[in-house]
């Protein structure tokens, strides 16, 4: 395992000092922010003057979590569980997906937004489905927008994608103010409250796994999931990026993931894999077709696409 990034020199508030000298100054800055200060759900001081993440006391951090949970009951009306759930010793998650057994149901898409409160209007989404001829795995020319009633179609396979929670992550080396690393668990996580909005992380995957709001996102009170993380499924806000996070606040509780708990056929398998014993292990023990996408690029996912052979 990689052991944690130090806490950068560099926060948010210096890289918009440092970004104001390398531009034309202060009036450059103030043009360069004002889509940001014209948004309807801009950061409030509060939340803009917060600790980094890894800075953060205990103290810290239950003041942060008590803000949050006071900012969702005043919009939702609703008080939510908010905790942050660190992880977990002597593990470090990967996924494995049976690519025989998809039939590209999409439940699983549907199960991630319920569960991680993403947007329903416009609908974020962090699973791609794709569908793919037998004997191609071309995902730059599959599609993803065939109609689901249709599923199973003869012919065809079904590959869907998500964060690939990387260990050589690309998303991470390219933020200006380290507001997404990786954990000792092997997931990949934003602090949405320490987010610019630059999109650089979005930019630099290869898998087209994060997400940006563009607009405020929008959920029905009466759909909002009140077991939120800190870095996980609590609600964003406009003009930061998000992702699948494995459903951190689920997996670190020793809960399997959502999208795997609906899968009707049982493709989705999810687990330790420092655990010898554990079914991703055995898996990768014993089955003999491997798929990681793009492993190319090094980016070294551990997500991983196998058939039955």
């Amino acid at each position: 395992m990689e052991t944690p990034e130090p806490v950068p020199d560099m926060n948010r508030r210096s890289f918009l000092r440092t970004s104001a000298v390398l531009t034309t100054g202060l009036a450059a800055l103030a043009a360069s922010l004002k889509p940001l200060m014209e948004m309807t759900d801009f950061p409030t001081a509060e939340r803009f003057m917060q600790k980094y993440y890894k800075e953060m006391s205990k103290t810290d951090m239950e003041k942060v979590l008590k803000r949050i949970a006071d900012d969702v009951e005043q919009q939702y009306g609703l008080r939510p569980e908010v905790r942050d759930y660190k992880p977990l010793n002597g593990v470090e998650y990967v996924y494995c997906l049976n690519l025989t057994r998809c039939i590209g149901c999409r439940k699983c898409v549907h199960a991630c937004v319920a569960e991680n409160n993403q947007s329903r209007s416009p609908e974020i989404q962090y699973i791609r489905v794709l569908k793919l001829p037998h004997g191609s795995l071309d995902i730059e020319k599959a599609d993803h927008n065939y109609a689901p009633e249709s599923v199973p179609e003869k012919g065809f396979f079904y590959m869907p994608v998500q964060c690939q929670q990387c260990k050589n992550p690309p998303c991470v080396k390219v933020c200006p103010v380290h507001a997404t690393w990786q954990e000792t668990d092997g997931i990949t996580v934003i602090d949405y409250d320490w987010c610019i909005g630059c999109r650089y992380c979005e930019a630099a995957c290869p898998y087209w796994a994060r997400r940006f709001n563009f607009t405020k996102p929008s959920i029905p009170k009466e759909r909002i999931n009140p077991n939120m993380s800190y870095l996980g499924n609590r609600p964003r806000r406009q003009g930061v990026m998000e992702k699948c996070h494995f459903c951190i606040q689920r997996t670190r509780q020793g809960k399997y993931p959502a999208c795997l708990e609906v899968c009707p056929t049982g493709a989705r398998k999810f687990g330790n894999i420092l655990d010898p014993s554990s079914e991703v292990s055995h898996i990768l023990r014993t089955k003999r077709v491997f798929i990681q996408l793009k492993e190319e690029m090094g980016t070294n996912p551990r997500f991983f696409y196998y058939f039955d052979v």
